[in-house]
């Protein structure tokens, strides 16, 4: 009876023991929940108008650049110029061997002796054929004149006929020979056209083998920079293989794609007759340039713009990608802010009661700012003077988050 209420008074001993703990704990003091702030800094904002930039990024490129090819085939036989290599005007770039142009220089010379020799013969035979048809028709006459008598002489009976038919044939014959003259005077217009066709076709030759020849000394006909050398002296080239190409240095081009919501303002300026004058980003010196036209053709992407140097650049070359800036017109009640204020393409936030404020802006483009960053230029009606926009860029920024804001750095204030 014992060993069965042991166990019974330790469980009642132990739920007076918890109930006698729970009633004699401590209370604690109630926790009050406290929203999050992040801290951030603004930028006073004073609208006004201000003359946007527009960043491109375009390549380099030549109009007058052209590829030296091989006007015959031949072996390269000198090649000062290299790849990369800067040439003054009159200097060699490529030459080929004299060997293998000469022969034909000799050839296209014979065949237009050999034509005008042929001419002058043919206007030869056409003067003694003309010559030798008048005295063929007096022989055809005295012929004629001698049958006559012969016939006569026949009907008398004084000869044979015999000596008839001699009389006939000497007279056909005659007749035969002149015939041949008149048909080979007829033809000599012909064959003279022919003839002078073949000499003018050898003088064309002879002109283009000689020019080839020229050609086969190519020297720079400007101060330019070889690219793209493909052959080497002693090669073997064909005709119209090219060996390399030549620029001049200046009159370097920069195309770069002009997006289409920009086009339109571009295309209009240049209409007008403004002078856009863009400027390189990340060079040293900085580099000018002016807007020369649009081009003919766009894309989805948008239309390439055609910028002009302004001066030489020798240490550019083509291919090279290049940023610049690109002023547009001055645009009215614009502010510039710092990129990092940005939130996607068109949203930025205002500290209203310490809390963010979403403000849709639209996009001007960019103005350079006096320390050369380069800050967003931004458009809205509920951008007044004095708003103070967030320039710290949250990876949480939502409408009304609660923030703490630093003093605002009025040296870099957009004023």
């Amino acid at each position: 009876m014992r060993k069965r209420l042991v166990p019974v008074l330790i469980i009642v001993v132990g739920i007076i023991g918890f109930i006698l703990l729970k009633a004699t704990r401590s209370e604690p003091e109630p926790v009050t929940p406290q929203e999050r702030t992040w801290r951030v800094e603004t930028l006073q904002v004073d609208p006004e108008a201000r003359q946007p930039s527009l960043t491109l990024y375009g390549q380099l490129e030549s109009p007058r650049r052209f590829t030296v090819v091989a006007p015959m085939t031949g072996r390269i036989d000198q090649l000062p110029a290299r790849d990369g290599q800067t040439v003054a005007e009159g200097e060699l770039l490529v030459a080929l061997d004299e060997q293998d142009i000469e022969p034909r220089v000799r050839q296209a010379e014979a065949d237009l002796a050999d034509a005008r020799a042929q001419l002058s013969r043919e206007r030869i035979e056409h003067a003694n054929d003309q010559k030798a048809l008048t005295l063929e028709r007096r022989i055809l006459e005295n012929a004629r004149k001698g049958l006559g008598r012969i016939e006569q002489l026949v009907e008398r009976e004084l000869v044979s006929r015999t000596e008839l038919e001699s009389a006939q044939d000497l007279v056909e014959r005659a007749a035969l020979t002149v015939a041949v003259r008149q048909r080979s005077i007829e033809s000599h217009e012909a064959r003279q056209a022919a003839l002078q066709a073949r000499f003018e076709r050898a003088q064309a030759t002879l002109e283009t083998v000689q020019r080839d020849a020229r050609r086969s000394r190519f020297i720079a006909p400007f101060d330019g920079v070889v690219a793209g050398v493909q052959v080497a002296s002693g090669d073997q080239v064909s005709n119209s293989q090219a060996l390399m190409d030549f620029y001049p240095v200046e009159a370097l081009e920069l195309r770069a794609t002009l997006p289409q919501i920009h086009a339109l303002d571009f295309t209009r300026a240049l209409a007008a007759g403004q002078t856009l004058v863009a400027h390189t980003l990340e060079t040293t010196p900085q580099l000018s340039m002016t807007l020369q036209r649009i081009a003919g053709e766009a894309d989805a992407t948008g239309v390439e713009a055609i910028f002009v140097l302004d001066q030489p650049a020798p240490g550019l070359r083509l291919g090279n990608l290049l940023a610049i800036s690109v002023p547009k017109p001055a645009a009215p009640e614009s502010a510039a802010l710092p990129y990092s204020a940005l939130y996607g393409n068109r949203t930025v936030y205002a500290l209203e009661d310490g809390r963010m404020s979403r403000i849709d802006v639209e996009r001007i483009g960019e103005t350079l700012m006096d320390n050369g960053e380069r800050w967003l230029l931004v458009r809205s009606p509920e951008l007044t003077p004095g708003t103070q926009v967030i320039t710290t860029h949250l990876p949480n920024a939502m409408q009304g988050l609660k923030v703490d804001t630093t003093a605002p750095n009025q040296a870099e204030s957009a004023q």
